[in-house]
């Protein structure tokens, strides 16, 4: 830092103090805290969407299966209760076959814990109801121990 005194006898200061540059890092440490927040805060929220797309994908996924053996599933051979820790053995009936292939499925996209369960209840008329429970822990604020999701379909 250089002081020199003008033709007038005042004296100026030229450069940058100490003060100012750590005045000037701690604020640009706040922002970066802040920046480092947000993008924690993103990628909770985007594991959150990303169940809740599972979810979506594996309701549809059983209510397709369901249309393709039409006759069993308006007779109730569907309504049934799957945990995702203990999937159903495969039996002899495409029922069977696809609610194992279809609990299987929850344990990979959504975790193979028993708080993973997937329940369908259909009516002999063909309405359906397609409930999916499962640990959304993982999404921080505004995200909860269990999320259920409900999709209704006609087949």
């Amino acid at each position: 830092m250089k002081i020199h005194a003008s033709p007038r006898n005042a004296v100026h200061q030229e450069g940058v103090g100490l003060i100012e540059v750590l005045v000037a890092v701690l604020v640009l440490s706040i922002g970066f805290l802040g920046i480092a927040a947000l993008e924690a805060m993103s990628l909770s929220t985007n594991n959150s969407a990303y169940a809740r797309s599972m979810a979506t994908i594996n309701a549809y996924s059983i209510l397709d299966a369901m249309r393709a053996d039409l006759t069993n599933a308006k007779a109730g051979s569907y309504n049934t209760k799957v945990t995702a820790s203990s999937c159903p053995a495969t039996g002899n009936s495409l029922a069977t076959q696809q609610l194992n292939v279809w609990c299987g499925s929850l344990a990979a996209t959504l975790g193979a814990s028993s708080t993973t369960t997937g329940n369908v209840s259909c009516d002999g008329s063909g309405n359906c109801a397609i409930t999916i429970t499962f640990d959304d822990s993982r999404a921080g604020a505004g995200g909860g121990a269990t999320q259920t999701f409900t999709t209704q379909g006609v087949l």
